[in-house]
């Protein structure tokens, strides 16, 4: 599963920096080449475009002269995918802030990038910034008037606001909107074996809390006669919390959503969705999942190894190499501290954590299934060489996102 693990990190570095380019040049040689119709590039990018308050994401979105969000339109562009998710996108119930990405940043060419259209999209509420009524802390009583942190503490999923790191799938291909499935409303006690700290919920707490902080999107794609689920989410980080490890412990069970629903009749018989419908994915049905799922296979503060239940799925088909970066090898490399003591190789980070704990990690996935050949793939993480560096930079200032786009080209085999 890592074929670079058993190199030590300076050699990984030797390895990867044949040109300073490559990391900047390989999506977009790929994607010319690519035979449209038969590949299509699948990528997730949490783009951080989320804010502080309500409404201001929509007002930076506006004029086409936001720095960040110019920034997070050229990514795209030179990446340029055909199915994208973006997590950490505040969402509207107008879908206002979408639109204005769209037409004021991905329709307008970014420094020389080519501009990319999305005919198709699908945004949907988030749990994020919901309050609960709870006091889901235990701390100071429920806190229901938006905008701090103590709010936050008690809603649904950590956020100031209803909507706050809400995320929107965009495509080049139809999305078939009325067979989407969403699971926002699951209920954590739900899920058999569920590994919800015991002691920590009050009773009240454990009978409305949802599992998923922000939402599960199963979002059908159409390419040409054939159907790719794209099973997208965020889930919480493992941490900002105590010895409890409610946090870990959510995220684990989050990511053992997509898991068992992807797991056959019967692992996928307990789930249900916002509809009401019971059950998992078909067997046999092809799918994509995605996202910034906030799990290390190997480093960091998950709980149990959580991606590995993704990872070692007997359902899914994993390229014969991650999506890899130049890129994050020489940042681990530059920053050291708790970088120098991982396990996984940094060729495969997709976040930049800065040296201190956890350090840089592999958090955001695109899982391809079987029935899907995967082909090229990467990670955007150009070097400090590379005219595209100042899309990244250097983990001292963020002129993006923390975090880095990752795309896996597939073929429907």
């Amino acid at each position: 599963m890592n074929h670079l693990r058993g190199l030590s990190r300076r050699t990984a570095l030797v390895s990867l920096a044949g040109g300073a380019l490559a990391a900047a040049t390989t999506a977009r040689a790929s994607a010319a080449g690519r035979h449209p119709g038969r590949t299509v590039r699948f990528a997730t990018f949490n783009a951080s475009l989320n804010r502080a308050t309500q409404g201001t994401l929509v007002k930076d979105l506006s004029t086409p002269d936001n720095a960040q969000a110019r920034n997070a339109a050229e990514t795209i562009q030179r990446v340029d995918p055909d199915v994208l998710l973006i997590n950490e996108f505040d969402h509207d119930e107008q879908g206002a802030a979408v639109g204005l990405f769209l037409r004021n940043y991905l329709a307008v060419g970014q420094n020389g990038a080519r501009p990319v259209r999305y005919p198709y999209r699908f945004a949907a509420p988030v749990n994020t910034g919901v309050a609960t009524g709870v006091d889901l802390d235990g701390k100071n009583g429920a806190v229901t008037t938006p905008g701090s942190d103590a709010y936050g503490q008690d809603a649904f999923g950590y956020g100031w606001f209803p909507g706050q790191y809400g995320m929107v799938v965009l495509s080049k291909y139809p999305i078939d909107t009325r067979a989407v499935r969403t699971f926002r409303h699951f209920l954590w006690r739900d899920m058999p074996g569920n590994v919800m700290p015991e002691g920590y919920y009050s009773d009240e707490a454990r009978a409305i809390l949802r599992l998923s902080s922000k939402s599960h999107w199963d979002v059908p794609v159409r390419i040409g006669h054939d159907t790719v689920h794209f099973l997208v989410s965020h889930p919480t980080p493992p941490t900002f919390d105590g010895p409890e490890d409610r946090n870990g412990r959510r995220n684990h069970d989050e990511i053992r959503l997509w898991a068992d629903y992807i797991g056959g009749r019967r692992r996928s018989a307990y789930l249900y969705d916002d509809r009401g419908r019971r059950g998992g994915l078909r067997p046999g049905a092809r799918f994509v999942i995605a996202g910034d799922l906030n799990a290390d296979p190997y480093d960091g503060d998950s709980y149990d190894h959580a991606v590995r239940q993704l990872l070692e799925h007997p359902a899914v088909c994993l390229p014969a190499r991650p999506p890899a970066s130049a890129g994050g090898v020489e940042a681990a490399r530059s920053q050291g501290g708790a970088n120098a003591s991982h396990t996984g190789n940094p060729a495969y980070d997709t976040a930049d954590f800065g040296d201190g704990e956890p350090g840089n990690l592999r958090v955001d996935h695109v899982i391809p299934s079987k029935g899907l050949a995967p082909g090229a793939n990467g990670v955007f993480w150009p070097t400090s060489g590379d005219p595209l560096y100042r899309l990244t930079g250097d983990g001292t200032t963020v002129p993006t996102s923390d975090h880095r786009l990752v795309w896996q080209d597939v073929r429907p085999l």
